[in-house]
């Protein structure tokens, strides 16, 4: 992910964190550095236990991702990283699970480790609060006095045990979402799975958004949106999902792009591009991919250079490169790890043409239109059976 930065590495997993991250570092360090609003006096020291508190927080929170990735692991499946941004922490894996059993499982292995660490802080804080080094104050005291080991101790219990029960929420995108959807899958299929799970998240949303609002509630109205939204995110990416497993890359290239030589100018793309709106272009010679001119480049060519360059000069010489006979959506799905935009695609080591991410954007438009027309078709086929 664009501006983190990797701090550890466990299990062949990078543990990034985010540029915004600071941001909760900040809000830590405001809520016990000025106790009494801007208007009281300020602490350093408060400042300080405030920042080290949410440091404390999200590192159970990486605990919880290392949960879902480490099972992740033990199923065959790769975890790419874990970042931590202000809202929580992503575990990024390259598919998501096949086998609903599978799913429950990592879904369930996060909070579980919430669980674990709310449990373990209360038998140690107990045993804690008997030899007084809590100066006899519970652990599920409410942290509102000053800083204190006692503060610390309970009030790093109340946000994991609310971290798992907000995370085992029926919604997308905590984990609840997915327990529910992989429990739905084992009864029907996944995409119908998905889209009763979703429904059910959105639906809890809406709930959370009217409650929200007649309260007063800011921050539960903000949850609102953000169940909302990850709920309809979620639905898409498997209805594209659904849809572009169906389809190899070799059926999203497009079979009659212009081409360019290594000794063309790049004043003869600019024709290309005002004549046919194709925006990529690969350079080949003798049936071989030597690069490709992208529409971004011959701007900034045109935008710094007086002479009429040759395309060999300008072009990008490392493509990533997919067999035709690859899935469409493993092949969207390795463009998004790699960052890139646009693939080759060959047959062997025959060249036959480009796919971007605008040409498998494409492709699901059109095959879900397809799909829902024989769906259409098949049902009326039925009707007059």
């Amino acid at each position: 992910m664009k501006w983190s930065f990797s701090v550890a590495r466990v299990s062949g997993i990078d543990i990034k964190i985010h540029a915004t991250f600071a941001a909760i570092l900040g809000l830590g360090a405001f809520q016990w550095g000025f106790p009494k609003g801007l208007d009281g006096e300020a602490s350093l020291a408060g400042a300080a236990f405030g920042m080290g508190l949410m440091i404390l927080l999200f590192t159970c929170v990486v605990l919880h991702e290392l949960g879902h990735s480490l099972v992740a692991q033990r199923f065959g499946l790769t975890v790419r990283e874990i970042v931590l941004l202000p809202i929580g922490g992503i575990a990024r894996l390259d598919k998501n699970p096949e086998k609903p059993l599978h799913e429950l499982f990592i879904a369930v292995a996060g909070p579980l480790v919430n669980v674990a660490i709310a449990v373990v802080l209360f038998f140690v804080g107990g045993i804690a609060v008997n030899l007084g080094a809590l100066e006899g104050r519970s652990i599920l005291e409410t942290p509102a006095g000053p800083p204190s080991f006692a503060v610390l101790w309970g009030w790093l219990f109340t946000a994991n045990v609310a971290l798992a029960l907000f995370n085992m929420i029926p919604a997308f995108p905590m984990d609840g979402g997915r327990v529910l959807r992989a429990a739905l899958a084992m009864k029907m299929g996944f995409s119908r799975a998905t889209r009763i799970a979703t429904a059910v998240g959105q639906a809890i949303a809406f709930a959370f958004g009217i409650l929200g609002v007649l309260s007063g509630n800011f921050l539960l109205v903000l949850v609102a949106f953000f169940v909302f939204m990850g709920a309809g995110q979620e639905r898409a990416e498997e209805q594209a999902r659904h849809v572009l497993t169906t389809l190899k890359v070799g059926d999203a290239y497009n079979r009659y792009a212009l081409t360019l030589a290594p000794g063309d100018h790049v004043s003869k793309v600019v024709d290309y591009i005002l004549s046919s709106y194709q925006p990529d272009f690969a350079v080949v010679q003798g049936g071989r991919l030597l690069g490709v001119v992208t529409r971004d480049e011959v701007l900034r060519t045109l935008a710094t250079e007086v002479n009429d360059l040759y395309v060999a000069g300008v072009m990008k010489r490392e493509v990533l490169t997919v067999d035709a006979t690859q899935g469409l959506d493993d092949v969207r799905r390795l463009m998004g790890e790699k960052g890139e935009r646009i693939v080759a695609v060959n047959s062997g080591e025959t060249f036959l043409g480009l796919v971007s991410m605008e040409d498998i954007a494409e492709a699901l438009v059109v095959s879900s239109f397809v799909q829902l027309r024989d769906q259409r078709r098949a049902a009326a086929e039925a009707e007059s059976a």
